[in-house]
C-alpha cells in the first residue's frame, strides 16, 4: 500500500499520523479570527489547516422551496443558502492565509466545491485537495481536481462501497493518482456508536490506499481508536472557543483539547510499534524477577524435596518451574538454607 505525499511529507502506514485542523466556519467571517485559529492550531500540534472554498451560489441557489431547507441536524429549519452565506470564507483572504501558513511552517489546503474554486486554489499552489463527503458523488468535480495531479483526501461519509469505487474510477480516469480515503460519519456531532471504526482496515484493504478519519464526534477518544486501527490521517474541526456561537462551533475542538489529542496520537503511534516477540530493553531488566524454584524451608542432607519445602516463587535465580515434577521425591545432596535457589548440584 503506497503512501501519499503532501508537501514532501509521506502520509500512510509506517509514517507519523498527519493531523489536520479544519477551520470550517469557525472564522465567523473575521480575518483576524482566522489568523488566530491558524496560530493556535500550529501551537496545538496540527500539521495542516484546512479551509473551504465556496460561495453560497457555488453550492446551491437561493430558493424558498422546502427542498432547500434543512430538516434535521443542528441547523434544522435553516435555508441552505443562508447557512452557506453565514459560513463561507471570503476568497480574498485565502492567499493571505496561505502566506501565513507558510511562515508558520504548516500546510494549508482547502475543500473546493466547484471548478472555479479548483482554478482559484491552483493559483495558490496548494499541496493537496480535500473532498467533502457530500461532494464524493460530484464526478465532474472529482475529475477536475484529479487533473491537477495533486494528492486527494476523500471523505466517504454517506457513501456506499460502489459509490467509492465510482469516485476512484473517475479520479483515475482523469489522471489522478494519490488518494487517501477518510472514514466519516456525516452527522454533526456524530454519535460514537455510529462511527463503525472497524471499517478502517477493510477500507484500506478493499481499495489499496491509505485511510484516515474525518471525525465529527466530541472529544478525542474516537480519533485515538482510529489511529490504533490504522488511520494515517486525522481531521478535526478546530475553534478558539465553543462558547462563541457559529455554524460548526458546537462540535469543534478548542486548542487545549486539540493539543491533548495530538499528544495522545503521538503516544499511540509509539505504542503501536511493530510486530515483535523480542524482549525490550525494559523487559530485559525485569526478566530476573520471574518465578523459579526455591528451597523455602531449611533442609538437611538426605531430606526429601516436597511441595512443603520447594516452591515456585520470585525471583528467577533457581531452576525453571518446568523441572518441579522431576525434583519432588528426590533427596537433598547436602544441607540447604531457606531462600536458596534450587540447582541440580543440590539434588542427590
Amino acid at each position: 500500500m503506497r503512501a501519499i505525499t503532501i508537501h514532501g511529507r509521506e502520509v500512510g502506514p509506517g509514517h507519523p499520523v498527519y493531523i489536520i485542523a479544519e477551520m470550517s466556519a469557525n472564522h465567523r467571517q473575521d480575518f483576524d479570527t482566522a489568523v488566530r485559529i491558524m496560530e493556535a492550531a500550529k501551537e496545538a500540534g496540527a500539521d495542516a489547516v484546512k479551509l473551504q472554498t465556496y460561495t453560497p451560489d457555488t453550492l446551491t441557489i437561493d430558493s424558498e422551496k422546502d427542498l432547500f431547507r434543512i430538516r434535521e441536524t443542528i441547523w434544522k429549519g435553516v435555508k441552505l443558502y443562508d447557512l452557506y452565506r453565514e459560513a463561507y470564507m471570503p476568497w480574498e483572504w485565502q492567499p493571505k492565509l496561505k502566506g501565513i501558513a507558510d511562515r508558520l511552517g504548516m500546510d494549508l489546503f482547502s475543500s473546493p466545491f466547484d471548478a472555479s474554486a479548483v482554478d482559484f486554489l491552483e493559483t495558490l499552489n496548494v499541496p493537496a485537495y480535500k473532498v467533502a463527503s457530500f461532494e464524493l458523488v460530484d464526478l465532474p468535480l472529482l475529475s477536475r481536481i484529479a487533473a491537477t495531479r495533486k494528492p486527494i483526501i476523500l471523505s466517504t461519509g454517506m457513501a456506499t462501497k460502489e459509490e467509492i469505487e465510482e469516485a476512484l474510477r473517475a479520479i483515475g480516469k482523469a489522471g489522478g493518482g494519490e488518494v487517501c480515503l477518510l472514514k466519516c460519519t456525516s452527522a454533526y456531532p456524530a454519535p460514537p456508536e455510529e462511527m463503525n471504526l472497524r471499517t478502517l482496515p477493510d477500507l484500506s484493504e478493499a481499495f489499496g490506499v491509505p485511510v484516515g478519519l474525518s471525525d465529527h464526534t466530541l472529544g478525542s477518544e474516537v480519533a485515538l481508536a482510529a489511529v490504533a486501527l490504522g488511520a494515517s490521517l486525522i481531521e478535526k474541526h478546530f475553534t478558539l472557543s465553543r462558547g462563541v456561537p457559529g455554524p460548526d462551533s458546537s462540535f469543534s475542538m478548542e486548542p487545549a483539547e486539540f493539543a491533548a489529542m495530538v499528544k495522545g496520537i503521538r503516544t499511540v503511534e509509539k505504542a503501536l510499534g511493530r510486530i515483535s516477540y523480542e524482549l525490550s530493553e525494559k523487559e530485559a531488566e525485569s526478566r530476573p524477577f520471574r518465578r523459579s524454584l526455591f528451597v523455602v524451608k531449611d533442609m538437611r542432607a538426605g531430606d526429601l524435596f516436597t511441595e512443603e519445602n520447594v516452591r515456585s516463587i520470585r525471583p528467577g535465580n533457581g531452576l525453571h518451574t518446568r523441572h518441579l515434577g522431576e525434583v519432588l521425591g528426590k533427596r537433598a545432596a547436602r544441607s540447604v538454607d531457606r531462600g536458596t535457589p534450587l540447582s541440580w548440584d543440590l539434588i542427590a
